[in-house]
């Protein structure tokens, strides 16, 4: 069966347009509690809990999704805005069923989402989510709760409490971060209370932005997506490091104290030598996607350390994680897996343990993040009015990326993928010479233009 709603990170789309619209929310809940009903094999609380960040379609979502999930008789606990790493934690600690997170991450507010956990806090696998898919082409109305039957919602007043004090407990007990001047960057978004109030419990001198949501302006000029704001702020308070999340929180990107930009690789780099000095870095190495620096790669080579590479998405990164026993893995764009303390990629999580390795180390952030050179890599997007991810199997296509191929030969890499959440085609190459990626990254994206013209 073919993906319908699914992506690589939940039900995503512009808001109130199919498929983000109350009605399918409201399905999705009501499949999602049906499958849950047929697939229980131990103790059922028939309990969900339902979070967002701070766009203004989370509203109608949240109801919507509430409605979907009282009618089939389960209880629901409302938390409001929390990061996403917030609910996968959740999910466990109130012992739900299931846990949903009403954002599209880092897109802008006309878009949003919904992403699925299970009661084990991993989000859910391929299987479950077709499952899902499968029932919201059906009438569920016979499998409606009876009056008597229906479930109560509540709203859990202490959940960003519970989240912080989760995220602390990754640190030494009695660890703080005093003497680290922080600037950090909320996006607007889902972690605007929560971050600023971690740091500064935390003892840290606390400078924020991005921290004054008003439905519209999450993501906007700001955050992981945006860190221009950010290395400026650095620059002007004289700050020892910056540190922007998205509009879930679920990713990291840093600024160091010179205002140079710090992307998910560099910080996978510290964090993979820290944890392995410490001798606490499972699986010999870490796993990272298909977008990750060929420079990275090199660096943990040169260390003994090896890196796996799985499909783009933090859930592939988790499921590769899992497979190999590592605990540690993430992405370039700033997904990082801490698997001995989260479930999912957590920003918050993750600035703590580097926060905590740069003042243990004693250098500014600009020598403790910058562990090796990144080879020259472009990224260019093939932005199509639909998905047309048959355009990758089209004969032109398949022959211009194999000659390109050939040409780095050992030198690079090429990867042509569709975007798991957005109608384009990503295609980055890398390699040693700049002018020779640069040409074929333009060559690329010519060929699939013109294939798509006459598709």
């Amino acid at each position: 069966m073919t993906r319908q709603y699914f992506g690589t990170d939940g039900i995503r789309g512009k808001a109130n347009s199919f498929p983000m619209t109350a009605d399918l929310a409201l399905k999705v809940a009501m499949a999602t509690s049906l499958v849950l009903r047929e697939r229980h094999t131990g103790v059922s609380t028939d309990r969900v809990v339902i979070g967002k960040d701070t766009r203004l379609s989370c509203y109608m979502l949240e109801q919507a999704l509430t409605a979907g999930f009282l009618s089939m008789g389960l209880e629901v606990i409302l938390t409001g805005p929390i990061p996403t790493p917030g609910i996968a934690m959740l999910t466990r600690s109130l012992r739900c069923d299931i846990g949903v997170m009403i954002s599209a991450s880092h897109n802008s507010f006309e878009d949003n989402g919904i992403k699925l956990f299970g009661a084990d806090g991993y989000k859910l696998d391929d299987e479950m989510e077709k499952a899902i898919e499968t029932l919201l082409a059906t009438d569920m109305s016979d499998a409606l709760a009876a009056p008597a039957d229906l479930g109560k919602a509540s709203r859990l007043d202490d959940c960003l409490g519970r989240y912080a004090e989760s995220v602390k407990r990754s640190l030494p007990r009695g660890e703080s971060l005093d003497g680290l001047k922080i600037v950090v960057d909320c996006a607007n978004g889902a972690a605007y209370k929560v971050a600023p109030q971690i740091l500064w419990e935390l003892e840290a001198q606390v400078i924020s932005i991005g921290t004054a949501p008003n439905g519209r302006n999450i993501n906007e000029g700001c955050g992981a997506t945006d860190t221009q704001q950010l290395q400026k702020a650095v620059i002007d308070h004289g700050a020892d490091i910056g540190i922007a999340l998205d509009g879930d929180a679920d990713r990291l990107i840093v600024v160091d104290e010179t205002g140079v930009r710090i992307d998910g690789d560099q910080i996978m780099a510290a964090l993979a030598a820290s944890l392995q000095d410490a001798g606490k870095l499972r699986g010999g190495g870490l796993v990272s996607t298909v977008m990750s620096n060929l420079g990275l790669e090199r660096f943990l080579k040169a260390r003994g350390l090896n890196m796996v590479r799985a499909a783009v998405g933090d859930r592939y990164v988790l499921e590769a994680m899992r497979a190999g026993d590592y605990n540690l893995g993430g992405e370039q764009s700033g997904h990082i897996i801490l698997s001995d303390y989260s479930k999912t990629g957590d920003g918050l999580l993750a600035a703590l343990q580097l926060l905590s390795m740069i003042k243990r180390s004693g250098k500014p952030a600009s020598k403790a993040l910058n562990l090796f050179t990144p080879l020259p890599q472009i990224l260019r997007n093939v932005r199509l009015n639909t998905r047309q991810d048959a355009l990758l199997d089209a004969i032109q296509v398949q022959d211009a990326i194999a000659k390109a191929g050939e040409s780095l030969n050992d030198n690079g890499r090429i990867v042509v993928r569709a975007s798991g959440t957005e109608p384009v085609i990503r295609v980055m190459a890398e390699g040693d010479d700049p002018a020779q990626v640069e040409m074929i990254v333009g060559d690329l994206c010519a060929v699939i233009e013109k294939a798509a013209q006459s598709a």
